[in-house]
């Protein structure tokens, strides 16, 4: 099993983010303050949503995803549902570097600055990851990407 996938969304309540991920990877989704694992169906995963401060302030984290389930297609089918564009981290470890997925399915790389606080990581300033940016040029961690910069995959990951 996978131990956590972790998003942001742009806009949407935590009340809808439920329904719609269930929905979205065709599994139980229970919320982790009233998760027994003890009881918890094999079909089950476990997730956590709230609000944070800063851009894509809903925050997603989901527990107990099968491997076999594609986070790319997972995130995608969320995002068309909620009709909110969302957020997962990219292959580079930079932080402040993410995969942009739109409710079209559109999948690019988008840069944030990133600031920890006692709320959690504060996303602001998000801007395109492109060859134009300074920082996505030459031996930048952009280029190590499966996203290198400028990618855009129209509706890669469309479920």
């Amino acid at each position: 099993m996978t131990e956590l996938w972790n998003w942001r969304i742009d806009g949407a309540q935590p009340v809808q983010v439920y329904p719609a991920l269930a929905e979205a990877i065709g599994r139980v989704v229970m919320p982790l303050a009233v998760a027994d694992p003890a009881r918890l169906p094999a079909y089950a995963v476990v997730c956590d949503v709230w609000e944070a401060p800063g851009e894509f302030a809903t925050v997603v984290d989901i527990y107990g995803v099968p491997e076999r389930l594609p986070e790319h297609a997972s995130i995608a089918a969320l995002a068309r549902l909620l009709g909110r564009n969302c957020l997962l981290r990219d292959d580079t470890l930079d932080a402040g570097r993410h995969l942009l997925v739109a409710p079209d399915g559109t999948v690019r790389p988008v840069h944030f600055d990133v600031r920890d606080t006692d709320d959690g990581e504060v996303l602001t300033r998000k801007r395109l990851c492109t060859l134009g940016d300074p920082g996505c040029r030459g031996w930048s961690q952009c280029h190590r990407s499966r996203w290198a910069p400028d990618t855009i995959a129209p509706a890669l990951a469309a479920a």
